[in-house]
């Protein structure tokens, strides 16, 4: 490797810059290797070198870089001086790192690998003002790397919190070069990391005018464009690919954006061509797994899935909850079953363990699933609340609910001021008439976390349920409204509190807005009920007769259709 880019590497590596694709054009080196010292050493600065690489070798890197700049102001050699600085950086001392660099541009003014790793530091470091006139340096002696500079300037600002400063470096540096497409795109970096997005376009535009095939530049500029109208980034995408068919990153952009749009067979078309240029690679086929979900072409779906992991993607586990998924979406439980189980670790593992055992109690050995939820490793105590939900969950699908309430019981001894147990405990305790229970751990939550809705909501609408206390179930429901405005359950809550009240009109009004947000057999049952009591008999039969499709077993429908029959 080149010794400029291995010490710049350092210098990222050191500042814990993120190693983006389109700013990355040096790689990180493990470890900087001893040297053997320059022949024209003394006897005594020979001594001293090897001192200092012992103390190197064991890890002191503080002590050998002292050694090592004592060794180069003594000596006068810059090749003492730049170990000095790869010492200092592979210590990650960037202020001892920052004293020798300054040393061997002393020693060595016309370096430009010393020249490089000093910018490099300054960026990192954050003392960007410093940075400018060293970086005009740099391209001053070096001006056939001033394109591959401007990129790698992204990288080493990406960590300064000031985007504002990084931006104003970026303009002052990309001034002198108008007609390099490089110095536009990093000032549309630049403008974009500072929320400045009609620049950002502006400056990505000029790129794209300058070079029309660049992917990056293209990539950068329907980025931004997307934020304000997806339409207009997908048109852009799409011109894009159709003048270079060969520009796959676009095109990835293109079929993600359409899948953001929610057109998943647009996505699925562009991923379908993207796997026809380079059919070995397991995230085209990955994404054409899942689209073919959405689509419930499940046939397709598992024909990708198990591609991706024929060809060793680098999440197989990822893969195989997707196969799991697919499997129970499909009812096919034994199959998901054992697709969720080899999932063994990373994002994927906890949930794939969660669905693995809540199927094995739903094929009816609940013994088997609570087992299985105990052995499940977690992480947190967010994530073991979460397995006592799913437990409580499996009891209560059990009709359980008394195991239910002890196990979220228990937890709660420990996790006292968890909303979601608090929460789940509350719907647990309705199913036993256990009411002080229920108002109890929701009046907690509400007071924990003023902003919970479903809170406000489970409140007023169990008081509606029984019937009692009506007008603060109003009070509570109309809060809950409040805080979650666009919630079809908390809509469905308002418009069964109205009708209670003897407010029909108002009921029906918001029972219509949402059955038409969640078509859910409960708010269908509720719009079915009030529609009854207006003398709206046929509609009221047509609301329940087209949830009982959906829904054949559904009680509260089957109540309303019973009233209906009876009438």
């Amino acid at each position: 490797m080149n010794s400029r880019f291995a010490l710049v590497a350092l210098v990222v590596a050191l500042a814990g810059a993120p190693a983006c694709a389109q700013n990355a054009i040096i790689k990180r080196e493990a470890a900087i290797p001893a040297q053997a010292p320059p022949s024209e050493l003394t006897a005594e600065a020979m001594y001293q070198f090897l001192l200092a690489e012992i103390a190197s070798q064991r890890g002191q890197r503080e002590v050998a870089a002292d050694a090592y700049s004592a060794l180069a102001r003594e000596s006068r050699d810059p090749r003492i001086a730049q170990r000095a600085v790869e010492v200092a950086l592979a210590g990650r001392e960037p202020q001892q790192a920052r004293k020798a660099t300054n040393l061997w541009l002393e020693l060595e003014p016309d370096s430009t690998t010393a020249r490089q790793t000093l910018v490099a530091l300054l960026l990192t470091t954050g003392q960007i003002s410093q940075a400018g006139p060293e970086v005009k340096r740099l391209f001053a002696s070096e001006p056939e790397t001033v394109g591959r500079i401007f990129l790698q300037l992204g990288g080493l600002t990406a960590r300064y919190p000031d985007k504002p400063a990084v931006l104003k470096l970026m303009k002052e540096l990309a001034a002198d070069y108008p007609k390099l497409p490089e110095a536009h795109l990093a000032t549309a970096q630049a403008a974009t990391a500072a929320q400045q997005a009609d620049l950002a376009l502006a400056e990505s535009k000029a790129a794209l005018e300058l070079r029309p095939d660049w992917e990056l530049a293209a990539i950068l500029y329907g980025g931004i464009l997307s934020q304000s109208s997806a339409q207009e980034a997908t048109k852009f995408y799409r011109d894009f690919v159709g003048k270079y068919p060969e520009s796959r990153e676009v095109r990835t952009n293109l079929a993600r954006q359409l899948a953001s749009d929610k057109d998943f067979a647009g996505a699925r078309k562009e991923f379908e061509a993207l796997v026809t240029a380079a059919p070995n690679t397991g995230e085209y086929h990955l994404a054409l797994g899942i689209l073919s979900m959405e689509m419930k072409d499940y046939a397709a779906a598992e024909k990708h899935l198990k591609r991706t992991l024929e060809l060793n993607f680098r999440d197989p586990d990822l893969a195989r909850t997707y196969l799991g998924q697919l499997n129970e979406d499909q009812k096919r439980y034994p199959a998901a079953i054992a697709w969720y189980r080899q999932v063994t670790g990373g994002e994927s593992y906890f949930a794939a363990q969660v669905r693995a055992a809540m199927l094995t109690a739903k094929e009816g050995d609940i013994k088997a699933g609570r087992d299985q939820l105990h052995a499940v490793r977690t992480s947190s105590p967010e994530q073991q609340a979460q397995l006592v939900i799913a437990e409580s969950q499996l009891l209560r699908e059990a009709r359980q609910y008394q195991a239910a309430l002890e196990v979220l019981s228990a937890e709660i001894k420990t996790q006292s001021d968890s909303t979601d147990l608090l929460y789940d405990r509350a719907m647990t305790a309705e199913k036993l008439n256990q009411l002080d229970v229920l108002e109890a751990d929701l009046r907690k939550i509400i007071a924990l976390k003023p902003e919970h809705a479903h809170a406000y909501n489970a409140l007023g609408y169990t008081l509606v349920e029984h019937n009692t206390r009506l007008p603060e179930a109003l009070q509570l429901i109309e809060k809950a409204h409040q805080l979650a405005p666009e919630d079809a359950a908390i809509m469905d809550s308002l418009g069964w509190v109205n009708y209670r009240l003897g407010n029909l009109d108002k009921g029906l009004d918001y029972l219509r807005q949402a059955l038409a947000l969640r078509p859910d057999p409960e708010v269908a049952a509720h719009l079915a009920e009030v529609l009854l009591a207006r003398g709206e008999r046929t509609e009221a039969k047509n609301v329940s007769e087209r949830a009982l499709k959906e829904n054949p077993d559904n009680e509260a429908l089957l109540a309303v259709v019973k009233k209906l029959e009876i009438r």
